[in-house]
């Protein structure tokens, strides 16, 4: 800590963001977006040229072309070096959702139930209201990251967490395909671990 106590603020002039994901349907000014709630809750707190924001368009008229759009966005700045993640109780990381097989890139993903559930608060409390498909970053994608840092928070990722964790690799908990990249820190609260 620099003389008086102080710390400088951080710089974000050399930092470039890519969301992880976004409903399809869904506007970037919606208040219901991840975009909105990103430029709410961190963008308008720091010093980041809005240039160097990447979002994912969930109004795109063509969805795949944005996929394929966002994917050569990454790979023009030479991929992700810090990749943060929360964990779905069904073990979702993106919404690369629990399934026989898993995308490897950003795609059009069909939400479950219970994923759709857990967002209803962003969408008047009615899980019935939030979109059934979104855009996510698929899994190599997210391996890609030279850096990954997951967070989980609450008694009802317990499960998820000691799946990743402790449970076999298997594409129906996306989470447990983490144990096999290079440097992943897991952060949990008490709950989330104790479960």
């Amino acid at each position: 800590m620099p003389p008086g106590g102080k710390s400088a603020p951080a710089d974000w002039s050399r930092v470039r963001t890519f969301n992880l994901d976004e409903f399809v349907g869904v506007d970037g000014s919606d208040a219901s977006s991840y975009r909105a709630y990103m430029q709410a809750e961190l963008f308008d707190r720091v010093g980041i040229a809005p240039a160097h924001i990447e979002f994912l368009n969930g109004r795109a008229p063509v969805l795949t072309a944005e996929c394929l759009r966002y994917e050569a966005a990454i790979h023009a700045v030479g991929g992700i070096n810090l990749q943060i993640l929360g964990i779905g109780a069904n073990g979702h990381i993106g919404f690369n959702e629990p399934a026989e097989g898993l995308c490897a890139q950003t795609h059009v993903a069909e939400l479950e139930q219970e994923t759709r559930a857990s967002n209803a608060q962003r969408f008047g409390g009615d899980w019935r209201r939030v979109p059934e498909r979104a855009l996510s970053m698929g899994m190599a994608t997210i391996l890609g990251a030279d850096e990954i840092v997951l967070i989980a928070t609450g008694p009802e990722k317990a499960d998820a967490v000691r799946g990743m964790i402790e449970g076999r690799i298997t594409s129906r908990l996306p989470a447990s395909l983490l144990q096999v990249h290079r440097d992943v820190t897991v952060m949990v609260d008490r709950q989330a671990w104790s479960g």
